[in-house]
């Protein structure tokens, strides 16, 4: 029994990394998302409205099937009709971080788009008076606070991520929930497996929620009576 647990702990660092790319990568779209709804520019707009409303709306299990076994088949079409005659298999792991991250950088670029709302404009055209870079305005004036009105709508998204990545053992890639579900067909035992899985994801995000609070009371400092 000790060999399915030893075995579910290690899984359980594959879904940490797994929950660390895809969050990098959904904040990196929820940014730009959230640049593209506030950008003025129709086009930009409008992908970026098209994008949030149809992530939104399909289940996060059909999405991570559709991108695993249709970008494959899609890929490999298409490798077909330029005459090669290679074949393509997604990576579990690369298709698991970016399909969990591309479905969170949805929520992300409204968290980002409400938090930048919240920064009274005239700061951003001060900065630009004095004849500051949009990029550079952005790094000093706009982020910096951003970050505050952010990290509560970010910690929700985050711990519900975590959740989501028990998603990526559907596709084969043996992270905590796909061994503890091979552990209880071997042992016969789902419950104790289960429960343990069920531990050490309640762990992950009680940590979360720690630091990501520290973090919150820290960028609150000035703003607000907060305890660190």
């Amino acid at each position: 029994m000790s060999d399915y647990f030893q075995s579910i702990l290690m899984g359980s660092l594959l879904t940490v990394a797994v929950s660390l790319a895809s969050a990098a990568i959904a904040t990196v779209l929820g940014l730009l998302g959230a640049s593209a709804k506030l950008s003025g520019r129709r086009p930009l707009v409008v992908l970026a409205t098209v994008y949030t409303s149809i992530v939104r709306g399909i289940p996060e299990l059909v999405m991570m099937l559709l991108i695993f076994y249709g970008g494959a088949i899609g890929l490999n079409t298409l490798l077909e009709k330029m005459g090669s005659e290679s074949s393509v298999d997604l990576n579990p792991f690369v298709a698991g971080a970016f399909t969990i991250g591309f479905i969170y950088g949805a929520y992300m670029t409204e968290t980002f788009r409400g938090a930048i709302l919240a920064i009274p404009k005239g700061q951003m055209e001060a900065a630009w008076a004095f004849g500051m870079s949009p990029v550079k305005t952005f790094f000093r004036i706009t982020l910096p606070q951003m970050v505050r009105y952010a990290l509560p709508g970010f910690t929700n998204n985050w711990l519900v991520l975590i959740k989501a990545t028990a998603l990526v053992s559907l596709i084969g890639l043996q992270d905590m929930t796909y061994l503890a579900k091979q552990a209880s067909a071997a042992a016969r035992e789902p419950f104790i497996f289960f429960l343990f899985t069920a531990a050490l994801y309640l762990i992950y995000t009680s940590v979360s929620l720690w630091a990501l609070g520290r973090l919150n009371a820290r960028y609150s400092l000035g703003t607000e009576k907060v305890q660190l």
